[in-house]
């Protein structure tokens, strides 16, 4: 694909768009494993605030609804109105934004827990290092972050088949495509957060899953 062929594809099935939105609930099974185990992580507890940020279609937000104890206030928020337009029905007291992860419109440390599942990666450095200062500022002292990017295939048939093929695809349709593995620890500095464990996720997308901590 041209240049210009792929800022066409990236311009109409771009993350935010229509088309994205529309379809982007059958590929949710992929991220189930990776979800499941930021909510594991985080370990939310009735009185905690919860901030889903790159939230979709609200997937992690249902999944955290079906836990006997769960929150009683859960934010999601997302860039695309389109994908917000696509979520379920949550809880009384939960609620979906509109709005930018760079320039969140949440109060500096109202929140006990954040959480950002593959979004990171459709981001530049410098987006990333905005979004990661904007997730900072948002918890309180010693509250939980949970990170979820793209990793490498791994396994024999990972890197044999899936690896290359998610190298082109990233390589051809850009960052924004979603498909560019991302390890977000080196983007950590002078952010105030620091890593408290990490583990791999296989089942499904291979994900990288790290809980952080706010000093």
């Amino acid at each position: 694909m041209t240049t210009a062929g792929g800022e066409r594809f990236r311009r109409a099935a771009g993350y935010a768009s229509r088309t994205t939105a529309r379809y982007y609930d059958a590929q949710l099974r992929l991220e189930r494993g990776a979800l499941l185990a930021a909510i594991e992580l985080a370990a939310p507890g009735i009185d905690d605030v919860l901030l889903d940020i790159g939230t979709g279609t609200a997937a992690l937000p249902a999944l955290l609804a079906r836990r006997p104890e769960h929150p009683r206030r859960v934010m999601g928020v997302d860039a695309s109105a389109a994908m917000l337009r696509r979520a379920s029905p949550l809880p009384a007291g939960w609620c979906l934004i509109n709005a930018d992860a760079r320039r969140l419109p949440v109060t500096d440390a109202s929140v006990d827990i954040v959480t950002c599942a593959y979004l990171l990666h459709l981001l530049d450095r410098p987006g990333r290092g905005a979004a990661l200062g904007e997730i900072s500022r948002v918890l309180r002292p010693g509250g939980r972050a949970i990170l979820v990017t793209l990793e490498v295939p791994g396994g024999l048939l990972g890197r044999a088949l899936l690896a290359p093929l998610q190298a082109t695809l990233c390589r051809v349709l850009g960052q924004r495509s979603g498909w560019c593995a991302l390890d977000p620890r080196a983007d950590l500095a002078g952010t105030g957060l620091r890593l408290r464990s990490g583990r791999l996720c296989t089942r499904g997308y291979t994900s990288l899953c790290l809980l952080l901590e706010r000093g």
